[in-house]
């Protein structure tokens, strides 16, 4: 399909992005029949779905089958294609920053790594700071205050 047979849409790659991209992608089988989906509308119709958030079945009837661009979007994330695409974005991306093409650090957060002694008999909270347990409602049920029905002083206790 001629991607100017239809209006675009404003996730479809730009002509600079498509000629950068094309030689990423996997070359014709020389065996077999020739292949008759056009990647450029695949690729188009990939990221309207990544940009978009919408189910594979509500692509536009526009674009090439949805089964289609779903197969191909797995088998280019197993062999590898989408890997290759984001290695060669990054390091294109990098360089246009005035660095260079691969990074010589990482950082990693950690409040999101854990370290391995965290575990154990306290566990992991997810960010909670009290010690005592959480009650199922916190404002009682109706006719019982805050308390529980227990004394005012006492805890509730394990």
């Amino acid at each position: 399909m001629d991607t100017r047979s239809r209006k675009p849409y404003p996730s479809d790659l730009s002509d600079e992005a498509w000629a950068y991209l094309e030689p990423l992608l996997p070359r014709p089988f020389s065996v077999g029949a020739p292949r008759r989906t056009d990647f450029r509308e695949l690729l188009d119709a990939i990221l309207y779905v990544l940009s978009t958030g919408c189910a594979w079945s509500a692509l536009p009837h526009d674009f090439p089958p949805e089964g289609t661009v779903r197969d191909y979007f797995h088998q280019w994330r197993r062999s590898g294609t989408w890997q290759r695409i984001h290695d060669a974005l990054r390091s294109r991306v990098r360089e246009s920053a005035g660095k260079g093409p691969e990074p010589s650090a990482g950082s990693i957060d950690s409040q999101t790594v854990k370290a391995t002694r965290t575990g154990g008999q306290r566990g992991y909270d997810a960010g909670k700071k009290n010690q005592r347990h959480q009650a199922a409602h916190p404002g009682g049920y109706a006719g019982v205050g805050p308390g529980g029905g227990r004394p005012s002083g006492e805890h509730p206790g394990p």
